[in-house]
């Protein structure tokens, strides 16, 4: 069973059209992403999806591998699914890492796929963080993760949960990151659902998942991967860049 890492990667954003593209410490975004993922042990093949040309010849310009898809996709994931399915990766795991997580570590793609050599019946996992900027509990950027007893998902938002009627703030809040570990057979069933009420909602895929009945593996890692949305948030990831070991 191989591994294989997709990263969906659009040109066009309301908040930041070319996003991919966009140079950080003199390397474009989308190329700081596919390195780390190519330095996760896990990992046996990194793949960009992409609906634009001129990514897929970025991408290849650094040596890297893409591949174009639909722009009608409606999430990341449907992106990594219509990915999946045009270079035959059969039942492979397939690890969806957002193209605008420019700070993310190796370590956290083998913690995500970790679920799939250990435990029985796990057809998608994804991790949490815990949180520590105050100000991303309230940030609806920042979407928040809580799960049950086992570690799997209970529910996905935008909005700080769980919430103490109290006031008490002495206990973790989880910050969902968005990476994604599947089997490729999973993938192809998410693809065929319908999108869900909760989903519509929030404008969280995931939700999808959890609507249909389907369990997300949580994984709680001691890496944060803080992303790109806005042309304003690259100053901050250089800053983390020049300490950061990834």
């Amino acid at each position: 069973m191989s591994t294989t890492v997709i990263i969906p990667s659009r040109y066009g954003s309301t908040r930041f059209d070319g996003k991919p593209l966009s140079k950080i410490a003199g390397k474009i975004m989308i190329q700081h992403v596919y390195e780390r993922c190519m330095k996760a042990e896990k990992v046996d093949d990194v793949i960009v999806a992409t609906d634009d040309m001129r990514i897929v010849d970025a991408v290849e310009r650094f040596g890297g591998k893409a591949v174009m898809t639909s722009n009608d996709n409606r999430s990341g994931t449907d992106r990594v699914a219509e990915a999946a399915e045009k270079i035959c990766l059969d039942d492979d795991i397939i690890i969806n890492i957002q193209g605008d997580q420019p700070l993310i570590n190796p370590e956290c793609i083998n913690e995500v796929a970790g679920p799939f050599f250990s435990e029985l019946d796990v057809e998608m996992s994804t991790l949490a963080y815990a949180i520590t900027r105050e100000e991303e509990i309230k940030n609806p950027k920042d979407v928040k993760i809580t799960f049950d007893n086992n570690g799997f998902a209970l529910y996905f938002s935008r909005s700080p949960i769980p919430f103490d009627r109290d006031g008490d703030i002495s206990f973790d809040t989880y910050k969902h990151l968005g990476v994604y570990a599947y089997t490729y057979r999973f993938l192809k069933k998410f693809r065929c659902l319908p999108e869900g009420k909760l989903e519509t909602i929030e404008k969280l895929e995931q939700l999808r998942a959890l609507e249909h009945g389907h369990r997300i593996r949580a994984v709680v890692t001691r890496y944060d991967s803080p992303e790109v949305d806005l042309p304003e948030d690259i100053s901050r990831i250089e800053d983390l860049l020049k300490n950061d070991a990834g």
